[in-house]
């Protein structure tokens, strides 16, 4: 019998077996590079976004500084006094690699109070070097906490914020609910510090007036503003949901609208409000002043802090002065408040009940130069208006109740800010629009922001 031997090589097989091997492994090793640059990109598109909730808390931290100091005092609670770049600055370390570098440059003379926030938010960023993690192929295999060291990768990003205040004091009439029952109610603008829009002294002046004169509610309730038979000249708001009911002579809209139509104009009454109104705090708790009497006058306060139990007779203010008023301020009769050319008044009431009527305010400056607060324990405030008023009423938490100016027509000449409103008067309300930039109260809010290049100096 003849026997056929197979003589092939057996090296084919195992050649093929290498090369297949060799062809697999590429293959792995070039989808794990693939994977490993992958996950580098997602990661450091990670870090990217991460810095920008760092940046988020510097630009808080920021105005929170702002809230408590103001624009003017920065250097103080950590921030440093005001460098060569025009800004103090801070820097904040949130841990795990991630910090920010935020400064606060103050508003430039002249251009109101807007301060500038630049920040600089930093968060590592994973790079695919061995020396940075603890393989080769990085988050794959294992490497997903970068090495320790001096020169560790950063991912940076920049903001410019511009801040302002946003003086609660923006409409002639804020409160919860306005009832305006009274006969020949209107109200129009003007702006004490433009000589367009007011006379000699910044005084009001009919035929220069304007119609920012909206009254306004944050409350989203149905007929939260009723307007009655008023001409209100000026967009008028309420909360969302909310409603502004209007009687058949009654008017809202701008000046050529009211004089010849009624109802409301398309367009000049949205229910988009949301305006922050802050509580009055006490302003200080010991004084630093003595009120005086004389003849003519019960109470003669001029510049300080006062402290006073009952605020009522005739009271005169010769200079820069701040009332603390404990238990009563009542004004009837004779009564009343008179401030002299450049003096100025801030009372601040923490009875429950107030009542000014009497003589009022003769006050021959603007709205700034007579300021009534309420503290949150003053919830009732009545007006008994008689006479010319020029100020403004601040008084989130009272009812305000306005009415006694007999057949005469009287001005308003200001703002008012309370709870409620309920007129049953003759009033002709005239807002200073220069209120809602001179008004004291306000919180700083953000109305610009802007990413900028992070490599840009200040």
């Amino acid at each position: 019998m003849k026997i056929q031997l197979n003589l092939r090589p057996a090296g084919n097989a195992m050649l093929l077996a290498l090369f297949t091997a060799f062809v697999v492994s590429l293959t792995l090793a070039s989808y794990l590079c693939l994977v490993s640059n992958q996950n580098q990109t997602v990661f450091r598109s990670m870090s990217w976004n991460a810095s920008i909730p760092v940046v988020e808390a510097g630009v808080e931290e920021a105005m929170t500084h702002l809230h408590y100091s103001g624009s003017v005092n920065l250097a103080s609670d950590g921030w440093g006094a005001i460098g060569a770049d025009g800004f103090s600055h801070k820097t904040g370390d949130m841990g795990k690699g991630f910090t920010y570098d935020v400064g606060i440059r103050p508003p430039a003379a002249g251009a109101g109070d807007v301060p500038t926030i630049e920040c600089l938010g930093y968060s590592l960023a994973p790079v695919n070097y061995a020396n940075y993690y603890q393989s080769t192929f990085g988050m794959i295999l294992g490497g997903l906490v970068p090495q320790l060291s001096s020169d560790k990768p950063i991912s940076k990003r920049k903001v410019r914020v511009a801040a302002r205040r946003q003086a609660p004091v923006q409409y002639p009439m804020l409160a919860d609910h306005i009832d305006l029952n009274g006969n020949n109610i209107s109200t129009d603008s003007f702006d004490s510090t433009d000589a367009r829009y007011s006379g000699v002294g910044g005084k009001y002046v009919a035929g220069l007036s304007r119609d920012n004169g909206g009254v306004a509610s944050n409350s989203g309730i149905v007929n939260t503003i009723n307007v009655g038979n008023a001409d209100i000249r000026g967009h008028s708001a309420t909360g969302p949901g909310g409603s502004v009911a209007i009687g058949s002579n009654g008017a809202i809209g701008d000046k050529n609208w009211v004089s010849t139509h009624t109802g409301i104009e398309p367009g000049w009454v949205t229910d988009d409000l949301n305006i922050e109104i802050p509580p009055v705090s006490t302003p200080f708790a010991v004084a630093n002043a003595t009120a005086q009497a004389n003849a003519q006058y019960d109470i003669i306060v001029t510049n300080g802090n006062y402290i006073v139990d009952n605020f009522h007779g005739r009271v005169l203010v010769t200079g820069v002065a701040n009332v603390l008023v404990t238990s009563s301020f009542k004004f009837s009769g004779s009564d009343g408040i008179s401030i002299s050319p450049g003096a100025s008044l801030a009372v601040y009431v923490a009875c429950a009940t107030a009542s000014l009527g009497g003589n009022g305010v003769q006050n021959t400056g603007d709205a700034m130069s007579f300021i009534y607060y309420g503290l949150p324990s003053n919830t009732s405030l009545s007006f008994g208006g008689n006479a010319t008023f020029t100020g403004v009423i601040y008084a989130p938490s009272a009812d305000f109740s306005l009415g006694g100016s007999g057949s005469g027509d009287y001005d308003f000449i200001g703002a008012s800010i309370s709870k409620t409103v309920t007129m049953t008067g003759h009033f002709h309300f005239h807002y200073d629009e220069s209120l809602a930039r001179r008004f004291p109260i306000g919180e700083y809010k953000i109305f610009s922001w802007n990413e900028i290049d992070p490599n840009s100096s200040n």
